[in-house]
């Protein structure tokens, strides 16, 4: 019996809406301040996901205004549905319009540009009845669930928005599911925030209109108070298998480290089944750390390359950049063969500078590129937010490591170079940690991780050391938001070119 390992997408891929059409599965998630927005992914068994595009991909579909815009702002909670043979996701876009909807015929686009609804809240949700009434549930700025009729086309808002059943007193009910199943209609939440409070709670009524009835059961999920390994379990949605079972996606955490527990990788996105007892409501299980998979089919797809020598003509999807990326700041033909990025910006201080990177999706990893700094200045970074990242910088003939911790700026090490390509590395690792401080002895480390910043190829052994750093200052429990840590290249000065990206799992550590 094959089984699956959880999660079925790792590292930054929250709150995480599921559709099927047919045998195929689609799924998107929240990107926030990130471009392209709204990552898509493919599956033919709800374990094996591949990446086939951005809803979002053009920059006008994404105002994320400057200054103005900011970290953990952006784009919330998106919902998929498939629709009149039309792929439809609704979004809030917090930072520049509110809630839209964007169509395609094709889930790998091309998207329609949005069509803005005037309906102030967040977490959007699209649910059709039978004669084609389409309504629009989703948190309202009082805070509970609202419902409103809507022409999704036109964005009009036909009637509403009116109160509903906003769960079972806890706090911060939001992200609402609308379905029609069987007889009933279910309406799907999180509440308790979506720290380890987190969980997933439901209603049922017999119209759209209600009344509703919570689930004794209520609520449906949560890790809290538990020892699990995953936590935050919540913002759920809800589909059913061709085989008639039905499963959960929904996010959580994987938390590390000495108590109180940090998670670095954000929010990810977990797969639990789903059962349905003599009355009508779904018992859903605790997230599981492996489990048999749906159906018993297997599709494994093609993840992307692990190196990425930018040798196509257009970047892979999985690729993004903090607000924007202007087409002026970024060439993969000015040198063929390389990305060169041109700064926009003289510091990741502060938005408005040029970086690409992909999230980091392992709690062991490497990251490595081969950069050419020219006469530019630019590097390696791990970032969380403009006030959290560690950078490993070549420049006017050296090689930095920089430390930005809230208010605190530090420049760790240097060391000379000789000027050319040089092969930058950053290794994530949870055994052996730094420890919190000197004066701690053994059993003194707090962090999660470590991250370890090389000039060179770790295993070579001409390579250099130059800094080991304390994980658990990006984290987002020391940062704040909604995000995890992106790995990237940037430029802060001229144009810096790179040759090749190379992003590996390492083997974690034996327990």
């Amino acid at each position: 019996m094959y089984r699956y390992q959880n999660p079925v997408i790792g590292g930054f891929h929250p709150d995480p809406s599921v559709c099927r059409v047919g045998d195929d599965y689609y799924l998107v998630c929240s990107s926030f301040e990130y471009f392209p927005g709204l990552p898509i992914f493919h599956s033919k068994d709800l374990v094996h996901w591949e990446q086939i595009g951005n809803v979002l991909d053009r920059q006008e579909q994404l105002p994320l205004p400057f200054p103005g815009a900011k970290a953990s702002g952006g784009l919330y909670a998106p919902t998929i549905r498939h629709h009149d043979g039309r792929y439809w996701v609704i979004n809030t876009n917090i930072d520049g319009g509110g809630n839209f909807v964007v169509t395609a015929e094709r889930p790998e686009g091309p998207w329609s540009d949005p069509v803005w609804i005037d309906l102030e809240g967040i977490d959007p949700d699209l649910a059709w009845e039978e004669d084609g009434t389409c309504w629009c549930a989703f948190s309202g700025p009082a805070g509970g669930i609202n419902l409103a009729r809507i022409d999704p086309v036109e964005g009009e808002v036909l009637e509403g928005p009116f109160a509903t059943w906003s769960g079972s007193g806890l706090k911060y009910p939001e992200a609402p599911h609308l379905y029609r199943i069987g007889d009933w209609w279910y309406l799907l939440i999180a509440e308790g925030g979506t720290e380890r409070g987190h969980s997933v709670s439901i209603a049922r009524s017999r119209s759209p209109r209600g009344p509703w009835e919570g689930a004794p059961a209520n609520p449906l999920l949560s890790h809290s108070g538990t020892a699990r390994s995953i936590q935050n379990t919540g913002h759920g949605d809800l589909v059913e298998a061709p085989d008639g079972g039905w499963w959960m996606v929904l996010l959580g955490v994987r938390p590390r480290g000495f108590t109180p527990d940090v998670h670095v990788l954000g929010r990810e996105t977990f797969l639990t089944p789903v059962e349905w007892d003599p009355d009508g409501w779904p018992v859903v299980a605790p997230v599981p750390e492996t489990h048999p998979a749906p159906g018993g089919a297997w599709h494994p797809v093609e993840q992307p390359a692990p190196r990425d020598d930018f040798d196509a003509p257009e970047l892979a999807p999985h690729w993004i950049s903090p607000f924007a990326r202007p087409a002026g700041s970024w060439s993969l033909g000015e040198r063929p063969g390389w990305l060169t990025l041109t700064a926009t910006g003289p510091t990741l201080d502060r938005p408005g500078y040029t970086f690409v990177g992909r999230r980091q999706q392992h709690h062991d990893c490497r990251a490595a590129v081969l950069i050419d700094p020219g006469t530019g200045r630019g590097g390696l970074a791990v970032r969380l937010d403009e006030a959290h990242h560690y950078a490993l910088e070549a420049g006017n003939g050296a090689v930095a490591v920089v430390a930005r911790i809230g208010p605190l700026r530090q420049t760790v090490a240097t060391l000379p170079v000789p000027s050319g390509p040089l092969t930058l590395t950053v290794a994530i690792r949870t055994s052996d940690l730094v420890p919190a401080s000197p004066e701690l002895t053994d059993g003194g480390t707090t962090g999660p991780d470590t991250l370890a910043f090389w000039l060179g190829d770790p295993d070579a052994p001409e390579a250099r050391l130059l800094a080991e750093l304390d994980g658990r200052y990006l984290s987002t429990e020391v940062a704040c938001g909604f995000t995890g840590r992106v790995i990237g290249m940037y430029a802060t000065e001229g144009t810096v070119a790179f040759d090749r990206f190379d992003y590996r799992p390492a083997p974690a550590p034996a327990p």
